[in-house]
């Protein structure tokens, strides 16, 4: 089994994207009733258990699944505010980078050998340029400052020494008496020039990458447009506020899903609470415009289960229905429309962030044109007891060489997975200590890619 995390089976890229969904889900089809007296879910040995995804697999589809949706097309956004997004097209110079000689460092200008005489009036940053210096003749300077005409160099000011007379002078301090030609100049175009490929298409902008565009010339950045998000949360259980009383619960995903969903990249749109009623979550999920929807809980066969009966009745194709994962086996993904999908989570919150990275994650990242993070592994300082023919995703924390799996990891519990950096990918049979387990990095953990929460 492939435990790389975002990583898509090499050779789907020389598939068919159809077909290559078609081998990861051999019983992909359009989710119609079932007979009589049937009932999904029934038990293990129903259909939808039996054609359960590998991890692995699940992962294939929903980048599959992202890379056949029609992406809305680029959208200009201002240099300041593309934190995260993915350029749609290369970022080239639209000038010479410095785009006039400038200095280096705070000294003089000088021309020639020294001593120098120098100008009583210096010359700033931001100032027009100055008249050309003569030899022998030397005027202060500040760092990011045009350098005049016939400059042979820049001596820093503690490199320089004035002398009784206002002369300029090499400080005996320094090893040799002269300064080289060029010396802390940054001659025009050092950095680039105009037109110069700066960046390929497909590049997450980063600060830096804000910066560069900056300077390089750019007031807005053409950039594929973060993948809209809608979220549904199921359950008349849950409350909004207070202390759990009579049966009720605090609601954990509605707080915490769009934060995350925005991490991994998503622009949400929406958040609704939606009751345990099959026509209120038709009416949600078909009034949605967003590219994704996001349920949770309802993806069993309880009574108030009523997602997968909802995407029969709409007409929704299973692209997975089921991973054999814990926590969240009970995920699911389904193309709603040819640009529209949806992901079903478990109500459970460890489960449900499980479902997160294992069918959101790639799906979003898809969409958004975002790079495969690189697969990595690490060893367990503990050993990780194993389900028989499931993987296990385990919240660890990462310290120093190896990867720390931490308690409280139950498919309800939130507590472990507040303290992690990562989670475990776990395969079958369980793993010893020492052994090595691919990490999936949690988005604001990884310091990495686009993470922003705003």
């Amino acid at each position: 089994m492939n435990t790389h995390p975002g990583r898509a089976d090499e050779d789907a890229d020389d598939l068919d994207v159809e077909e290559a969904l078609a081998l990861v889900n051999d019983n992909r089809r359009t989710a119609t009733p079932q007979s009589p007296g049937t009932s999904p879910g029934a038990g293990h040995g129903d259909a939808r258990h039996r054609h359960a995804a590998d991890w692995s697999d699940a992962r294939t589809a929903a980048e599959l699944a992202g890379r056949r949706t029609a992406r809305r097309g680029p959208v200009q956004v201002p240099v300041a505010e593309a934190l995260g997004l993915t350029l749609a097209a290369p970022l080239t110079a639209l000038t010479d980078l410095p785009s006039f000689d400038t200095s280096a460092m705070d000294g003089w200008a000088v021309s020639g050998p020294g001593p120098w005489d120098v100008r009583e009036k210096g010359v700033l940053a931001g100032h027009t340029a100055h008249a050309p210096l003569t030899d022998g003749e030397a005027v202060r300077i500040a760092t990011g400052a045009r350098i005049p005409p016939d400059t042979t160099a820049v001596l820093r000011t503690e490199h320089g020494r004035l002398d009784d007379k206002g002369r300029l002078h090499v400080a005996a301090s320094q090893a040799q008496n002269t300064v080289s030609h060029g010396q802390d100049i940054r001659p025009r175009g050092q950095e680039c020039r105009d037109g110069d490929h700066l960046l390929p298409a497909g590049t997450v902008v980063t600060p830096a990458v804000i910066g560069l565009a900056a300077a390089a010339g750019y007031d807005t950045l053409a950039t594929v447009p973060r993948p809209r998000a809608d979220v549904f949360v199921l359950g008349d259980e849950l409350l909004s506020e207070g202390l759990p009383h009579e049966g009720l619960i605090r609601d954990a995903l509605g707080p915490m899903l769009p934060s995350w969903l925005r991490a991994l990249g998503a622009e949400v749109t929406g958040i609704r609470r939606v009751p345990d009623d099959e026509d209120a979550l038709h009416e949600a999920i078909t009034a949605s415009g967003a590219e994704v929807v996001v349920t949770t809980g309802g993806t069993a066969s309880g009574p108030v289960d009523h997602v997968h009966p909802t995407l029969r009745r709409i007409g929704a194709e299973l692209l997975v229905d089921g991973v054999r994962v814990r926590p969240g086996h009970p995920m699911l993904l389904a193309r709603i429309k040819e640009d529209q999908h949806l992901v079903g989570l478990p109500g459970n919150p460890l489960a449900a962030v499980s479902g997160l990275l294992t069918l959101a994650e790639p799906l979003l990242r898809t969409l958004a044109a975002r790079p495969a993070p690189e697969p990595y592994a690490l060893p367990l300082r503990d050993g990780v007891q194993g389900h028989p023919d499931h993987t296990r995703l385990i919240p660890v924390a990462l310290r120093d060489d190896h990867a720390m799996p931490l308690l409280y990891n139950g498919p309800a519990m939130l507590r472990g997975i507040a303290a992690a950096d990562a989670l475990a990918v776990v395969p079958p049979g369980g793993a010893r200590p020492g052994q090595e387990a691919a990490m999936l990095d949690l988005p604001w953990a990884a310091g990495g890619i686009g993470v922003c929460f705003t």
